[in-house]
């Protein structure tokens, strides 16, 4: 017989798992009525509910666990910052669980409830568009939490990012400074804020002399649509400068010049953000925007630490600041 779970406790009281894990660990702090604590302990004390061996053997109630959930796990900044997000909590001496939620809510929805079924102490996320009412559900219920690399404009919680306006901006400015005709930035259409924020600090950074076009593409045929919006963008014909906002729209383009035919920088000059083994495959060293990815860890880990420990440090952001590696994919004057 399958024994019962805290996910079978959550749907027959019509509450969260997270609801539901407070409850049985003791945890204090949380806005949960007397009644709905009392029907909790009467299901599990129904349906025999028994919590596994390690979380019983614990005296703190923790788990000295940590759910990371991240936008796509195979993207190589979600996995390099994963990897060292995992050797900081190895540290302090928590164990990772993480998950990638393909830029889907309900998945990101589902891994929150997975994660807290699990006991985590807290959780460290990268939101995507629409997940708003599960981190708001966690912390209606005093989940400790915090954002990585992203963050959601209504929501005030602990979160480490880069300052990713004046980093574009500074990408703006040196693409200004080296007298193109036209620059064009590659995005993404989204509501994501700090991917807005890219797309304004460049175009504040190019100069009025030169024309600056948007390809603006959606998440589910990056390649194709990126190939169809340099077709319809590039003028070969103008100096032409190209900012890719992610690391998956660069390899993109990279895929759609060698295609092409398009050399670079003799065609076009070309700056990419984040650092990917795919740049190094091309003819060209490519120019990119570089993250303190350990740094960045680190912080997240020590905001997060602080949470389950002392609940301090709440809404607290860390920004840090990025830096444009120049390498050969930029022509001169």
């Amino acid at each position: 017989m399958k024994r019962a779970s805290i996910k079978d406790i959550a749907r027959i009281a019509g509450v969260s798992v997270a609801t539901v894990s407070y409850v049985l660990n003791k945890k204090e702090g949380s806005r949960i009525s007397e009644a709905t604590r009392k029907k909790i302990c009467e299901i599990a004390e129904t349906i025999n509910y028994t919590p596994n061996k390690i979380a019983k053997s614990l005296k703190t109630n923790r788990s000295k666990l940590l759910g990371l959930i991240l936008a796509d796990i195979s993207n190589d900044f979600y996995s390099a910052i994963a990897r060292c997000i995992e050797d900081e909590a190895m540290k302090l001496g928590y164990t990772l669980l993480i998950g990638s939620s393909d830029e889907d809510p309900e998945k990101f929805k589902k891994l929150t409830e997975l994660f807290s079924e699990q006991q985590v102490d807290g959780m460290i996320v990268a939101p995507v568009v629409n997940s708003d009412d599960a981190i708001n559900r966690l912390i209606k219920e005093k989940y400790p939490i915090v954002t990585i690399d992203r963050y959601l404009k209504n929501i005030n919680i602990p979160g480490v990012m880069i300052d990713n306006t004046r980093i574009s901006e500074s990408v703006g400015n040196y693409l200004a400074g080296k007298n193109f005709e036209e620059a064009i930035y590659v995005g993404y259409d989204t509501q994501l804020p700090h991917l807005l924020e890219r797309q304004e600090g460049f175009e504040k950074g190019i100069t009025p002399e030169i024309s600056c076009k948007k390809v603006l593409v959606g998440l589910n045929n990056i390649a194709e649509e990126v190939f169809s919006g340099l077709e319809s963008n590039i003028d070969l014909s103008k100096k032409t400068a190209l900012y890719f906002s992610t690391n998956k729209l660069g390899t993109a383009g990279l895929r759609y010049f060698l295609k092409s035919n398009i050399k670079v920088p003799e065609d076009v000059s070309i700056i990419a953000f984040d650092e990917t083994e795919a740049y190094h495959l091309f003819p060209t060293e490519i120019s990119f925007v570089q993250q303190p990815l350990t740094e960045m860890a680190k912080e997240a880990v020590r905001l997060m630490d602080s949470q389950i420990n002392n609940y301090s440090d709440n809404g607290k952001k860390v920004v840090f600041p990025a830096r444009l590696i120049t390498k050969r994919s930029v022509r001169k004057k």
